[in-house]
């Protein structure tokens, strides 16, 4: 190729991010995010003032924003830490894409079986941010990201992200929301579920993630493929599953299979980065023999969170997991 062409060519090419230099010491970094609750909870009898969540008698917010934090922070070693900033809880069903909104009447109608949910199903998130103010206070470092608490139908996504090189979170990325500045992530959560569900969601948002900051690395750099392998998909190389599959699963939610497997789960949990070829016969008993808490508990607590980089990126994982604007595109 001619040299101006050569120079004209390489001028308009897009600029590639780079990866840091490797590092065998740099520190494993704690990672605070700062997050916005917002419940919707609405009133189910304005005469006795009882919310949909306590007619229901499903879960209280409260409890599962304590025991998610704390399981969250005890699976990553400390190196992932919560704070709630700000919770705001709102007496009314959230709008769907087109407007509408359900009312005490017609929710209970659609959650006994006489109608119909409504479609389209998807909650107004556009609606949710400019009410609240959400990219703004992103952008000046007020939150880092928005938990929000609903029910069935209600027509959340496990999890989306924002802001400017937004990606997939295991829904689409949000729309119009480079105000931000930042890239943030949105939670959905139900009080109908429990913690095991909050951690699934999570396990979802990690999977989407770790598949990006990983997605430039081919074979045996990249990690996070080597990471999820279970016996079904893997034979012999069977290493820590993925959120819906234990090493030894042969269905998703298969956590309670006795059948004995050989894997490097400890290999992950004790000697990462530096294998050692460590693997053993594992079971059902290793992960709570069917407890969703358990099994996700277990498979987070095999995250990498040690010190150092290799290929440009941290060996502690939950730099990225938490804080997803640390992920190079």
């Amino acid at each position: 190729m001619p040299n101006f062409l050569n120079t004209l060519f390489n001028f308009f090419k897009p600029a590639q991010a780079k990866y840091p230099a490797d590092s065998a010491t740099e520190p494993a970094q704690i990672t605070l995010c700062k997050v916005l609750v917002i419940v919707y909870d609405p009133i189910m009898d304005k005469s006795t003032g009882v919310t949909l969540s306590q007619q229901q008698r499903w879960y209280r917010p409260a409890d599962l924003i304590t025991g998610f934090m704390a399981d969250m922070l005890q699976v990553s070693g400390g190196m992932a830490r919560f704070q709630i900033v700000q919770r705001v809880d709102v007496d009314e069903f959230p709008a769907k894409t087109d407007n509408f909104q359900y009312t005490p009447q017609t929710y209970m109608s659609v959650l006994r079986g006489e109608a119909a949910a409504h479609t389209p199903v998807e909650i107004n998130y556009n609606a949710i941010l400019g009410k609240y103010n959400i990219l703004q206070c992103v952008a000046n470092n007020e939150i880092d990201e928005v938990w929000i608490f609903g029910f069935p139908h209600a027509g959340l996504y496990e999890s989306t992200m924002g802001g400017p090189g937004a990606f997939w979170c295991n829904a689409p990325p949000l729309k119009n929301t480079e105000a931000s500045k930042r890239r943030f992530v949105v939670m959905g959560y139900s009080f109908e579920r429990y913690i095991g569900e909050m951690q699934e969601a999570y396990g979802h948002r990690a999977r989407s993630i770790m598949e990006r900051t990983f997605s430039k690395l081919n074979g045996d750099a990249n990690l996070w493929k080597r990471f999820i392998r279970y016996e079904k998909s893997a034979p012999g190389k069977s290493a820590c599953g993925n959120i819906h599959f234990a090493p030894n699963s042969q269905r998703d939610y298969d956590w309670n299979n006795p059948a004995p497997v050989i894997s490097e789960c400890h290999d992950w949990q004790l000697n990462f980065p530096n294998f050692k070829g460590d693997k053993r016969i594992v079971a059902a008993s290793e992960w709570g023999n069917g407890d969703i808490r358990e099994h996700h508990k277990w498979w987070f607590n095999h995250f990498p969170r040690v010190a150092g980089r290799k290929n440009g990126i941290h060996n502690n994982w939950w730099q990225y997991v938490v804080n997803p604007q640390l992920v190079i595109l």
